[in-house]
């Protein structure tokens, strides 16, 4: 589960992570209040104008500004709010913002440069270990360093036995450049900030860029953080920051009607039972030709009402030309998916796009027998390499 900038900074702070202070509003009038309470904390009428949207890249589509006074926060935030927000990282008709994060000024003057690193702890799916990735050159696209300047980025992994160790921390602030107080603090950070992760069953938190000020603080001025969906039932008060306004309402609505679905961009809508085979399956499409609409598995229990919510699902995508149901029969038995099938479509109607039903298991025979029976658009396959040059005729 994905969160917003300024719900991640709660879970930071949380955690004695040091963050850029702000408050969240809805609109520009909350806005200017909430720059009146930063600035009695800050003394500064500087603020700092964010989109909260769960996207990257704000500041290219202009959903990043500074406002030097209390009549551009009103007039800023104005201009955010509502707007629909196209960035790198969102669907070409962008986003629509909202609520804004009203946050303080922290590039004030003083002694010292400020300077932008990257930070992020996140899994290591090759070792199986938590890895700490970090870098001098904060505040860019960590791909764009990551492949002009690769020796830019480090990687330090913790051994799950012990967790992150003291002189592992060192090193991070060693290898940013570090001395002195800001060394100390940098230390500070990488602790409070790893145990942040670990203690949220967080799958990433990504800090971008994490700001050593002209008074050697370091802080936190984005964040990044992705929740573990399946540990959501230990973190109550984390579950209830979920914001289904910025999520694909199809798979919102999957998911109240308890499929698995993720949205895609192919052309052949598939309806499988067990995540193992939704995988191969999207597999068999690519070979065959075409390009996997979506991920949906239904389950165990693939029963009439499944089989037809998911046929709602899958149809909502205009651009679905064709469908595949593979199922295999073990828990359940493959005629009363077939049974399924044809009540589905009898009570959904005339469905446009042709209907690849491949049955395994327990009562395929059966099922296969009720499909060929049915009088219905369904072309009923048995073995894998069927599927695929059925797929490959259908769409030519």
């Amino acid at each position: 589960m994905n969160l917003h900038e300024y719900q991640a900074k709660q879970i930071l702070n949380s955690f004695g992570v040091n963050i850029q202070r702000g408050v969240v509003a809805q609109t520009p009038e909350e806005a200017v209040e909430a720059a009146k309470e930063i600035t009695k904390e800050t003394g500064s009428e500087w603020h700092v104008i964010k989109a909260q949207v769960h996207a990257g890249g704000r500041g290219k589509g202009g959903g990043v500004k500074i406002a030097k006074n209390l009549e551009e926060v009103e007039k800023i935030a104005g201009e955010i709010i509502g707007m629909d927000l196209v960035t790198p990282q969102t669907p070409p008709e962008g986003k629509k913002v909202h609520q804004v994060l009203i946050a303080e000024d922290v590039y004030y003057p003083g002694e010292h440069e400020p300077e932008e690193y990257y930070v992020s702890v996140l899994l290591n799916r090759a070792t199986g270990r938590n890895m700490i990735m970090y870098s001098t050159e904060g505040g860019m696209d960590i791909e764009t360093v990551a492949e002009e300047t690769p020796e830019k980025i480090f990687y330090e992994e913790i051994d799950p036995a012990v967790g992150l160790q003291g002189f592992q921390a060192r090193k991070v602030a060693y290898n940013l450049g570090l001395s002195g107080n800001a060394f100390k603090e940098m230390t500070r950070f990488i602790y409070a900030l790893y145990t942040a992760y670990t203690e949220s069953d967080s799958s990433l938190f990504e800090i971008n860029p994490v700001l050593k000020t002209s008074d050697e603080r370091i802080i936190a001025v984005d964040a990044k953080v992705t929740l573990d969906s399946t540990a959501l039932y230990r973190h109550k008060d984390y579950a209830a920051m979920r914001d289904i306004r910025e999520e694909n309402p199809t798979e919102v609505e999957a998911g109240e009607q308890g499929l698995n679905y993720v949205d895609l961009d192919g052309n052949v809508g598939c309806m499988v039972n067990g995540a193992g085979l939704a995988m191969a399956t999207m597999d068999l499409i690519k070979q065959a030709g075409g390009e996997p609409a979506n991920f949906l598995d239904v389950g165990g229990t693939a029963n009439a009402e499944r089989v037809e919510a998911a046929f709602h699902i899958i149809l909502k995508d205009p651009k679905v030309e064709a469908i595949l149901i593979n199922i295999f029969g073990g828990i359940v038995r493959c005629d009363m998916v077939a049974q399924g099938i044809i009540d589905a479509y009898n009570n959904i109607g005339t469905i446009e796009v042709p209907i690849i039903v491949r049955l395994q298991g327990t009562n395929a025979d059966v099922g296969k027998e009720l499909l060929d029976a049915s009088g219905l658009n369904v072309h009923s396959v048995i073995e894998f390499q069927e599927a695929a040059d059925k797929v490959q005729e259908l769409l030519g």
